[in-house]
């Protein structure tokens, strides 16, 4: 395989890592919840909720940051992907 395949078959791995991630601190904070939500009022709940589905989005993204991380120092990223983004190209030549 070439840089750009192995660059695309890393992207399409990290975002569905990074996705199954989410779902997972969700159903452990689902969890969590549902052991303590008879005792809590009922506006609480609804904040618990909300709460619920915005605090995996940011647990995750902490999770997959320092997971990218850990992994970009054991790998070499130049010797197996390629940028996503090229550099700028070079101005055209004025032809004199």
């Amino acid at each position: 395989m070439n840089k750009r395949t192995n660059t695309l078959l890393f992207i399409l791995g990290a975002t569905v890592f990074n996705v199954l991630l989410y779902i997972v601190v969700f159903l452990l904070l689902m969890l969590l919840y549902s052991r303590i939500i008879g005792s809590l009022p009922e506006s609480a709940q609804q904040w618990g909720l909300i709460i619920i589905l915005i605090l995996p989005i940011a647990i995750s993204f902490v999770l997959y940051r320092f997971l990218l991380k850990l992994l970009l120092k054991k790998v070499d990223v130049d010797k197996y992907f390629s940028p996503l983004f090229g550099g700028r190209r070079p101005p055209p030549r004025k032809d004199s």
